[in-house]
Protein backbone atom coordinates (compact mmCIF):
# COMPACT_ATOMS: atom_id res chain seq x y z
CA UNK A 1 0.00 0.00 0.00
CA UNK A 2 1.09 3.62 -0.91
CA UNK A 3 2.61 5.09 2.55
CA UNK A 4 1.00 8.88 3.23
CA UNK A 5 3.91 9.21 5.57
CA UNK A 6 6.62 8.73 2.90
CA UNK A 7 4.63 10.99 0.17
CA UNK A 8 4.42 13.82 2.58
CA UNK A 9 7.40 15.30 1.62
CA UNK A 10 6.39 15.55 -1.87
CA UNK A 11 4.06 18.33 -0.74
CA UNK A 12 5.64 20.24 0.86
CA UNK A 13 4.18 23.70 0.46
CA UNK A 14 0.64 22.42 0.71
CA UNK A 15 1.59 20.68 4.23
CA UNK A 16 3.16 23.07 5.86
CA UNK A 17 0.99 24.32 7.96
CA UNK A 18 -0.48 22.81 10.79
CA UNK A 19 -4.40 21.45 9.37
CA UNK A 20 -5.50 17.93 8.14
CA UNK A 21 -6.72 18.94 4.77
CA UNK A 22 -9.76 16.27 3.96
CA UNK A 23 -10.39 17.89 1.25
CA UNK A 24 -9.93 14.90 -1.20
CA UNK A 25 -12.83 15.01 -2.58
CA UNK A 26 -12.55 18.61 -3.39
CA UNK A 27 -9.26 20.31 -4.23
CA UNK A 28 -6.48 18.01 -3.17
CA UNK A 29 -3.08 19.07 -2.55
CA UNK A 30 -0.61 19.89 -5.78
CA UNK A 31 2.44 17.93 -5.28
CA UNK A 32 6.02 20.36 -5.28
CA UNK A 33 6.31 19.33 -9.02
CA UNK A 34 3.19 21.27 -9.90
CA UNK A 35 4.83 24.15 -9.36
CA UNK A 36 7.76 23.54 -12.11
CA UNK A 37 5.24 22.50 -14.09
CA UNK A 38 4.03 26.04 -13.62
CA UNK A 39 7.75 27.64 -13.98
CA UNK A 40 8.04 25.58 -17.38
CA UNK A 41 4.88 27.03 -19.29
CA UNK A 42 5.96 30.41 -18.11
CA UNK A 43 9.63 29.77 -19.49
CA UNK A 44 8.23 28.28 -22.75
CA UNK A 45 6.50 31.35 -23.59
CA UNK A 46 8.92 33.49 -22.81
CA UNK A 47 11.44 31.36 -25.03
CA UNK A 48 9.01 30.43 -27.61
CA UNK A 49 6.20 34.25 -27.52
CA UNK A 50 3.44 32.93 -29.90
CA UNK A 51 5.49 29.92 -31.02
CA UNK A 52 4.88 28.48 -27.82
CA UNK A 53 1.78 26.87 -28.82
CA UNK A 54 4.29 23.75 -30.37
CA UNK A 55 4.92 22.98 -26.82
CA UNK A 56 1.86 23.33 -25.19
CA UNK A 57 0.10 20.86 -28.09
CA UNK A 58 2.76 18.62 -26.07
CA UNK A 59 1.41 19.48 -23.04
CA UNK A 60 -2.23 18.77 -23.95
CA UNK A 61 -1.40 15.91 -25.86
CA UNK A 62 0.08 14.31 -22.47
CA UNK A 63 -2.57 15.05 -20.56
CA UNK A 64 -5.46 13.32 -23.05
CA UNK A 65 -2.79 10.39 -22.84
CA UNK A 66 -3.48 10.03 -19.20
CA UNK A 67 -7.01 10.35 -19.53
CA UNK A 68 -7.58 7.39 -21.97
CA UNK A 69 -5.12 5.34 -19.74
CA UNK A 70 -7.66 5.75 -16.90
CA UNK A 71 -10.94 5.45 -19.57
CA UNK A 72 -9.62 3.74 -22.83
CA UNK A 73 -10.49 5.35 -25.99
CA UNK A 74 -8.30 7.41 -28.05
CA UNK A 75 -6.55 10.28 -27.03
CA UNK A 76 -7.48 12.25 -30.75
CA UNK A 77 -11.59 11.80 -29.02
CA UNK A 78 -10.74 13.73 -25.91
CA UNK A 79 -11.73 17.34 -25.89
CA UNK A 80 -10.07 19.79 -23.18
CA UNK A 81 -11.49 23.08 -21.30
CA UNK A 82 -11.22 24.81 -18.53
CA UNK A 83 -14.27 23.70 -16.89
CA UNK A 84 -16.54 20.59 -17.46
CA UNK A 85 -19.55 23.46 -17.78
CA UNK A 86 -18.16 24.65 -20.61
CA UNK A 87 -17.61 20.86 -22.14
CA UNK A 88 -21.27 20.03 -20.88
CA UNK A 89 -23.09 22.82 -22.20
CA UNK A 90 -21.08 22.53 -25.71
CA UNK A 91 -22.83 18.61 -26.04
CA UNK A 92 -25.82 20.37 -25.13
CA UNK A 93 -25.72 23.00 -28.08
CA UNK A 94 -25.16 20.01 -30.04
CA UNK A 95 -28.91 18.41 -29.69
CA UNK A 96 -31.28 17.92 -31.64
CA UNK A 97 -33.82 20.71 -30.05
CA UNK A 98 -35.87 21.12 -32.62
CA UNK A 99 -37.28 17.48 -32.51
CA UNK A 100 -36.58 15.83 -29.10
CA UNK A 101 -37.20 18.44 -26.06
CA UNK A 102 -36.74 16.59 -23.21
CA UNK A 103 -33.83 15.02 -20.98
CA UNK A 104 -33.32 12.65 -18.33
CA UNK A 105 -31.24 13.62 -15.43
CA UNK A 106 -30.87 13.00 -11.55
CA UNK A 107 -31.85 15.51 -8.37
CA UNK A 108 -28.25 14.93 -7.59
CA UNK A 109 -26.15 16.36 -10.60
CA UNK A 110 -23.57 18.89 -9.28
CA UNK A 111 -24.18 22.77 -9.56
CA UNK A 112 -22.73 23.28 -12.90
CA UNK A 113 -24.89 20.62 -14.53
CA UNK A 114 -28.60 21.20 -12.58
CA UNK A 115 -28.11 25.07 -13.00
CA UNK A 116 -27.71 24.74 -16.92
CA UNK A 117 -30.58 22.22 -16.85
CA UNK A 118 -32.52 24.16 -14.97
CA UNK A 119 -32.08 26.83 -17.26
CA UNK A 120 -33.03 25.46 -20.26
CA UNK A 121 -36.20 24.02 -18.65
CA UNK A 122 -37.02 27.23 -17.98
CA UNK A 123 -37.14 27.83 -21.99
CA UNK A 124 -39.29 25.10 -22.83
CA UNK A 125 -36.96 22.03 -22.16
CA UNK A 126 -38.58 19.20 -19.97
CA UNK A 127 -36.83 17.80 -17.06
CA UNK A 128 -36.92 14.72 -15.68
CA UNK A 129 -35.34 14.80 -12.46
CA UNK A 130 -35.52 10.78 -11.06
CA UNK A 131 -34.42 10.86 -7.53
CA UNK A 132 -31.47 9.26 -5.95
CA UNK A 133 -32.43 8.41 -2.34
CA UNK A 134 -32.64 4.89 -3.73
CA UNK A 135 -28.80 4.16 -5.28
CA UNK A 136 -29.51 0.40 -6.04
CA UNK A 137 -32.69 1.13 -8.31
CA UNK A 138 -31.85 4.17 -9.75
CA UNK A 139 -30.43 2.89 -13.09
CA UNK A 140 -33.70 1.22 -13.77
CA UNK A 141 -35.98 4.05 -12.68
CA UNK A 142 -33.47 6.43 -15.00
CA UNK A 143 -34.01 3.83 -17.73
CA UNK A 144 -38.00 3.69 -17.14
CA UNK A 145 -38.18 7.58 -17.45
CA UNK A 146 -36.54 7.75 -20.92
CA UNK A 147 -39.13 8.61 -23.61
CA UNK A 148 -38.69 8.76 -27.39
CA UNK A 149 -38.82 12.00 -27.70
CA UNK A 150 -35.76 11.88 -24.59
CA UNK A 151 -32.50 14.31 -26.25
CA UNK A 152 -30.06 12.85 -23.37
CA UNK A 153 -29.88 11.18 -20.44
CA UNK A 154 -27.18 13.10 -17.92
CA UNK A 155 -26.06 11.45 -15.24
CA UNK A 156 -22.88 11.05 -12.65
CA UNK A 157 -21.23 7.52 -12.23
CA UNK A 158 -20.42 8.33 -8.54
CA UNK A 159 -22.65 11.15 -6.49
CA UNK A 160 -21.19 13.84 -5.66
CA UNK A 161 -23.30 14.67 -2.10
CA UNK A 162 -22.57 10.67 -0.83
CA UNK A 163 -19.78 9.28 -2.73
CA UNK A 164 -22.59 6.63 -3.80
CA UNK A 165 -21.04 4.40 -6.67
CA UNK A 166 -24.41 4.22 -8.74
CA UNK A 167 -24.69 0.40 -9.90
CA UNK A 168 -25.80 -0.72 -13.19
CA UNK A 169 -25.74 2.51 -14.87
CA UNK A 170 -25.07 0.85 -18.19
CA UNK A 171 -29.07 -0.30 -18.02
CA UNK A 172 -30.07 3.45 -18.07
CA UNK A 173 -27.64 4.07 -21.06
CA UNK A 174 -28.99 1.14 -23.22
CA UNK A 175 -32.90 2.75 -22.73
CA UNK A 176 -31.61 5.85 -23.88
CA UNK A 177 -29.19 4.43 -27.36
CA UNK A 178 -32.27 2.94 -27.38
CA UNK A 179 -34.32 5.43 -28.74
CA UNK A 180 -31.53 7.59 -31.08
CA UNK A 181 -30.97 9.85 -27.19
CA UNK A 182 -27.23 10.92 -26.49
CA UNK A 183 -25.31 9.93 -23.13
CA UNK A 184 -23.37 12.34 -21.03
CA UNK A 185 -21.76 10.43 -17.79
CA UNK A 186 -20.28 13.07 -15.31
CA UNK A 187 -17.32 10.71 -13.56
CA UNK A 188 -15.46 13.42 -12.14
CA UNK A 189 -15.60 11.75 -8.84
CA UNK A 190 -14.70 8.40 -10.60
CA UNK A 191 -11.29 9.54 -12.28
CA UNK A 192 -8.28 8.75 -10.06
CA UNK A 193 -10.59 7.56 -6.99
CA UNK A 194 -11.34 3.90 -8.26
CA UNK A 195 -10.45 2.25 -11.24
CA UNK A 196 -12.86 2.74 -14.33
CA UNK A 197 -14.74 -0.13 -15.27
CA UNK A 198 -16.20 0.76 -19.21
CA UNK A 199 -19.96 1.71 -18.74
CA UNK A 200 -20.64 2.37 -22.25
CA UNK A 201 -18.91 3.54 -25.42
CA UNK A 202 -21.09 5.37 -27.10
CA UNK A 203 -21.40 7.28 -23.69
CA UNK A 204 -19.80 11.11 -23.48
CA UNK A 205 -17.91 11.08 -20.48
CA UNK A 206 -16.78 14.32 -18.63
CA UNK A 207 -14.76 14.77 -15.35
CA UNK A 208 -11.70 16.87 -14.46
CA UNK A 209 -8.35 16.95 -13.03
CA UNK A 210 -9.27 19.17 -10.02
CA UNK A 211 -10.00 16.35 -7.61
CA UNK A 212 -8.42 13.08 -6.92
CA UNK A 213 -5.78 13.93 -9.93
CA UNK A 214 -4.14 16.40 -8.07
CA UNK A 215 -3.91 18.44 -11.82
CA UNK A 216 -5.70 21.67 -9.95
CA UNK A 217 -7.76 23.82 -12.04
CA UNK A 218 -8.04 24.34 -15.64
CA UNK A 219 -7.69 20.67 -17.26
CA UNK A 220 -10.80 19.11 -17.62
CA UNK A 221 -11.66 16.77 -20.21
CA UNK A 222 -14.84 15.15 -22.50
CA UNK A 223 -13.97 11.76 -23.74
CA UNK A 224 -16.41 12.08 -27.44
CA UNK A 225 -17.03 8.50 -28.38
CA UNK A 226 -15.36 7.26 -31.66
CA UNK A 227 -16.79 8.39 -35.12
CA UNK A 228 -19.32 10.74 -33.25
CA UNK A 229 -21.10 13.26 -35.82
CA UNK A 230 -22.57 15.88 -33.39
CA UNK A 231 -22.34 19.56 -34.52
CA UNK A 232 -21.92 21.39 -31.56
CA UNK A 233 -23.86 25.29 -31.58
CA UNK A 234 -21.57 26.12 -29.06
CA UNK A 235 -17.78 25.89 -31.06
CA UNK A 236 -14.72 27.69 -31.17
CA UNK A 237 -11.99 27.84 -34.03
CA UNK A 238 -10.30 25.35 -32.71
CA UNK A 239 -12.80 23.07 -34.29
CA UNK A 240 -11.56 23.32 -37.71
CA UNK A 241 -7.85 24.36 -36.55
CA UNK A 242 -6.82 22.62 -40.01
CA UNK A 243 -8.88 24.68 -42.52
CA UNK A 244 -8.57 28.41 -40.96
CA UNK A 245 -6.18 29.16 -44.21
CA UNK A 246 -8.35 27.98 -46.64
CA UNK A 247 -12.27 30.00 -47.73
CA UNK A 248 -15.11 29.65 -45.29
CA UNK A 249 -18.19 28.87 -47.52
CA UNK A 250 -21.40 26.56 -46.81
CA UNK A 251 -22.00 24.68 -43.62
CA UNK A 252 -20.16 25.51 -40.50
CA UNK A 253 -17.33 22.85 -40.77
CA UNK A 254 -15.84 20.93 -37.95
CA UNK A 255 -12.47 18.74 -37.73
CA UNK A 256 -12.46 15.03 -37.75
CA UNK A 257 -12.00 13.83 -34.16
CA UNK A 258 -13.97 13.87 -30.98
CA UNK A 259 -11.22 16.45 -29.74
CA UNK A 260 -11.83 18.77 -32.93
CA UNK A 261 -15.70 18.69 -33.05
CA UNK A 262 -15.87 19.83 -29.19
CA UNK A 263 -12.68 22.25 -28.71
CA UNK A 264 -12.97 25.43 -27.73
CA UNK A 265 -10.51 28.57 -28.43
CA UNK A 266 -7.69 30.16 -27.12
CA UNK A 267 -6.50 29.38 -23.68
CA UNK A 268 -4.20 29.44 -20.75
CA UNK A 269 -1.57 26.05 -21.42
CA UNK A 270 -0.30 26.29 -18.11
CA UNK A 271 -2.92 24.33 -16.73
CA UNK A 272 -1.78 21.28 -19.00
CA UNK A 273 2.27 21.79 -17.78
CA UNK A 274 1.03 21.48 -14.69
CA UNK A 275 -0.68 18.26 -14.59
CA UNK A 276 2.06 16.69 -17.07
CA UNK A 277 4.26 17.25 -14.36
CA UNK A 278 1.70 16.21 -12.24
CA UNK A 279 1.17 12.71 -13.93
CA UNK A 280 4.70 11.86 -13.98
CA UNK A 281 5.48 12.21 -10.50
CA UNK A 282 2.15 10.00 -9.58
CA UNK A 283 3.88 7.45 -12.06
CA UNK A 284 7.26 7.47 -10.64
CA UNK A 285 5.73 6.72 -7.52
CA UNK A 286 3.37 4.05 -8.21
CA UNK A 287 0.93 5.91 -7.83
CA UNK A 288 -1.77 3.63 -10.05
CA UNK A 289 -5.63 4.60 -9.77
CA UNK A 290 -5.59 0.73 -8.49
CA UNK A 291 -3.08 1.70 -5.33
CA UNK A 292 -4.61 4.80 -4.77
CA UNK A 293 -8.14 3.19 -4.42
CA UNK A 294 -6.43 0.35 -1.94
CA UNK A 295 -5.31 3.56 0.43
CA UNK A 296 -8.93 5.15 0.10
CA UNK A 297 -10.24 1.85 0.85
CA UNK A 298 -7.94 1.68 4.17
CA UNK A 299 -8.59 5.39 5.10
CA UNK A 300 -12.77 6.11 4.47
CA UNK A 301 -13.24 2.60 6.30
CA UNK A 302 -11.13 4.17 9.22
CA UNK A 303 -13.61 7.98 9.20
CA UNK A 304 -16.75 4.96 9.27
CA UNK A 305 -15.37 3.17 12.15
CA UNK A 306 -15.09 6.42 13.47
CA UNK A 307 -18.04 8.02 12.70
CA UNK A 308 -20.26 4.72 14.10
CA UNK A 309 -23.34 6.06 15.77
CA UNK A 310 -23.98 9.22 13.30
CA UNK A 311 -26.17 9.29 10.25
CA UNK A 312 -23.58 8.23 7.71
CA UNK A 313 -24.79 8.99 4.07
CA UNK A 314 -22.17 6.94 2.56
CA UNK A 315 -22.10 3.18 2.12
CA UNK A 316 -20.07 1.33 3.98
CA UNK A 317 -19.76 -1.73 1.13
CA UNK A 318 -16.20 -0.86 -0.60
CA UNK A 319 -17.24 -1.49 -3.87
CA UNK A 320 -20.33 1.07 -3.34
CA UNK A 321 -18.58 3.61 -2.39
CA UNK A 322 -16.57 6.37 -3.66
CA UNK A 323 -13.11 8.76 -2.46
CA UNK A 324 -15.52 10.64 0.65
CA UNK A 325 -17.38 9.98 3.32
CA UNK A 326 -20.58 11.83 3.92
CA UNK A 327 -22.07 12.54 7.58
CA UNK A 328 -25.20 14.04 7.97
CA UNK A 329 -25.33 17.71 10.39
CA UNK A 330 -28.22 19.77 10.62
CA UNK A 331 -25.53 22.80 10.93
CA UNK A 332 -23.14 21.52 8.28
CA UNK A 333 -21.48 25.07 7.41
CA UNK A 334 -21.16 26.20 10.84
CA UNK A 335 -19.25 23.01 11.90
CA UNK A 336 -17.01 23.47 8.58
CA UNK A 337 -16.13 26.42 10.02
CA UNK A 338 -15.53 25.52 13.63
CA UNK A 339 -13.22 22.53 11.41
CA UNK A 340 -11.09 25.04 10.46
CA UNK A 341 -10.20 26.84 13.56
CA UNK A 342 -9.03 23.16 14.69
CA UNK A 343 -7.32 22.60 11.83
CA UNK A 344 -9.14 20.13 10.24
CA UNK A 345 -9.77 21.28 6.65
CA UNK A 346 -13.75 20.13 5.09
CA UNK A 347 -16.33 21.02 3.19
CA UNK A 348 -20.51 20.78 2.88
CA UNK A 349 -22.88 20.62 0.85
CA UNK A 350 -26.40 21.20 2.67
CA UNK A 351 -26.49 19.33 5.48
CA UNK A 352 -24.05 16.67 4.32
CA UNK A 353 -20.80 17.06 5.88
CA UNK A 354 -18.08 15.73 3.28
CA UNK A 355 -14.70 14.10 4.73
CA UNK A 356 -11.78 13.28 1.94
CA UNK A 357 -8.86 11.95 2.62
CA UNK A 358 -5.89 11.66 0.43
CA UNK A 359 -2.92 9.57 -0.50
CA UNK A 360 -0.92 12.29 1.79
CA UNK A 361 -2.96 12.46 4.90
CA UNK A 362 -1.85 9.80 7.87
CA UNK A 363 -4.20 7.70 9.91
CA UNK A 364 -3.04 10.04 13.09
CA UNK A 365 -4.58 12.72 11.04
CA UNK A 366 -7.66 10.95 10.22
CA UNK A 367 -7.82 10.05 14.30
CA UNK A 368 -7.26 13.97 14.95
CA UNK A 369 -9.97 14.84 12.46
CA UNK A 370 -12.35 12.63 13.91
CA UNK A 371 -11.27 13.72 17.87
CA UNK A 372 -12.20 17.07 16.95
CA UNK A 373 -15.38 16.82 14.91
CA UNK A 374 -16.69 14.18 17.69
CA UNK A 375 -16.03 16.73 20.51
CA UNK A 376 -17.87 19.76 18.02
CA UNK A 377 -20.92 16.96 17.30
CA UNK A 378 -21.56 14.01 20.24
CA UNK A 379 -22.95 11.30 18.29
CA UNK A 380 -26.53 12.76 19.82
CA UNK A 381 -26.47 15.67 18.00
CA UNK A 382 -25.53 14.26 14.31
Amino acid sequence: MLSPEALRPHYSRFLAADRVLLTGHSHQAWPDVAREGVIEAFDDAARHVDDKWGPATEAADAVRAAIVAELGGAPEDVALAQNTHELVTRFLSALPWRERRHVVTTDGEFHSMRRQLARLEEEGVEITRVSVAEPRTLAERLAAAIRPDTAALLASTVLFETSTVVPHLGQACEAAHAVGAEVLLDAYHHVRALPWSEIDTRAFVTGGGYKYAQWGEGVCFLRVPAGSALRPVYTGWFSDFASLASAQSGPTRYGKTGSDRFAGSTYDPTSHYRARAVARFHAAQGMSTEALRALSLHQTTRLLDALDGYEVRTPRAPDARGGFVTVRVPNASEIVAALRTKGVMTDARGENLRFGPAPYVTDDELDRAMQVFRRLVPPHLG
